[in-house]
């Protein structure tokens, strides 16, 4: 699959009185099949470039996000609005199940790309373990960009 998408994803979360962002640009793939869009991207450890974890999010309209990570610390989180789920979530030194609630999944997603905009809630063992947004952006790289890259490459 091409990586012809430009990817950002700006991440929000508070935790108690603390907020913290976390910003991510890479290259990735658009698709969408039926009724979904799919959001394809690849994320690097910074401590060890050649460890790849590839991330994908099906988009359903305004109203579900799935968020499947592969790699060692294979997470899959149901993001569907005014429902909350458990979710499997690999932290890398064991599995843990969480409660993800979420409020509100705006989709401005069409063709060519656009904007999703995710906010919801983690638990854990039912307390409230931290407030979360994320802001995501895909739209079409520049050729100069995309030419020798394509998933799994």
């Amino acid at each position: 699959m091409l990586e012809n998408y430009l990817i950002s994803i700006k991440g929000r979360q508070r935790i108690d009185d603390e907020t913290g962002e976390v910003e991510l640009t890479t290259l990735g793939s658009y698709v969408r099949k039926g009724d979904s869009q799919y959001i394809v991207y690849k994320e690097y450890d910074t401590e060890n470039s050649n460890a790849a974890k590839t991330s994908v999010l099906k988009v359903d309209g305004n109203k579900k996000v799935t968020l499947m990570r592969g790699g060692a610390d294979r997470t899959r989180l149901i993001l569907e609005s005014g429902k909350r789920h458990l979710c499997q979530y690999d932290t890398g030194f064991g599995n843990m199940m969480v409660g993800v609630f979420t409020s509100k999944v705006k989709s401005e997603l069409g063709d060519l790309g656009g904007k999703l905009e995710i906010y919801y809630t983690l638990d854990i063992n039912s307390n409230l373990s931290s407030l979360n947004e994320l802001f995501i952006t895909v739209k079409e790289a520049n050729k100069k960009d995309v030419k020798n890259s394509a998933a799994g490459n």
